[in-house]
């Protein structure tokens, strides 16, 4: 039996056994899907909670359901958070797809000296937006029951700041230690990993961020692009540290609890 239909809904929707479907998870599903009544799909809030339906009703704008089973599926492995300096042009789009993919907890977008000029606010908001479907989509591909969290945009000041994980690292071209170096053999309780612009960080910022507790690193003699360097690390902390050894979900919880 192939696993059911995968989609992120509000949390408040998935309250008591007859859960409605409408937005765009609806439209999807509806006018794009042809998902018919009977047929069950996999409701996600973001936050672990699960609920498989069954279809009942499909309406002009919205879907009856009827709950099988609701269960929890929290995030395991370790909590990465990617500081990435904004870059240019839509290359972010790409980094939070394929961070999404690689199991990253936490997306950090950091205005740097060298980075794109500062957002407009109206352009901001659109692009935070655009930027959590993208979110929203690959963790949905990725069979992800959890959101990855993206905060708004931050100066760096603001994003060395941020407190909750034990290993801060930064790569750096002219780094002096390898990252292999750098890692410590027992898995930490999470890492902060800090990605510079296309133009690299100023001389002051370097002190900033050494301040702040990171350690620079480099991934070997080849210098890597902005967008590229994050997503090359992040595979190397997830094998050492992360959920590489569990087994992917399809959508059968032996261990759920059967709705009453």
């Amino acid at each position: 039996m192939s696993d059911p239909l995968r989609f992120f809904v509000p949390a408040d929707s998935l309250r008591g056994d007859e859960i409605s479907i409408s937005g765009d998870a609806y439209h999807h599903l509806h006018r794009v899907l042809r998902c018919k009544p009977g047929d069950e799909v996999l409701l996600l809030d973001g936050t672990g909670e699960c609920c498989l339906v069954q279809l009942r009703q499909l309406q002009s704008r919205a879907a009856t359901t009827q709950l099988i089973r609701r269960w929890r599926e929290p995030e395991q492995g370790l909590p990465l958070t990617l500081l990435q300096a904004l870059p240019k042009g839509d290359k972010f789009d790409l980094v939070l797809q394929k961070g999404t993919e690689l199991g990253i907890r936490r997306f950090v977008p950091v205005q740097t000296a060298h980075a794109v000029p500062q957002l407009a606010a109206d352009r901001r908001e659109k692009r935070q937006q655009r930027w959590e479907r993208i979110i929203c989509e690959a963790a949905r591909q990725s069979r992800r029951s959890v959101l990855p969290v993206l905060t708004g945009l931050l100066t760096l000041d603001e994003a060395l700041v941020i407190e909750g994980d034990e290993l801060r690292l930064v790569l750096w071209e002219a780094g002096s230690i390898p990252l292999a170096a750098a890692l410590p053999q027992d898995p930490p309780k999470g890492v902060q990993l800090l990605v510079g612009p296309e133009g690299g960080f100023s001389s002051g910022e370097m002190e900033k961020i050494t301040a702040a507790g990171f350690r620079a690193v480099h991934l070997g003699p080849r210098i890597l692009r902005t967008e590229t360097a994050g997503l090359a690390a992040a595979p190397v902390l997830q094998y050492l540290y992360g959920d590489w050894t569990i087994p992917p979900q399809h959508g059968n919880p032996n261990q759920s609890e059967a709705s009453q």
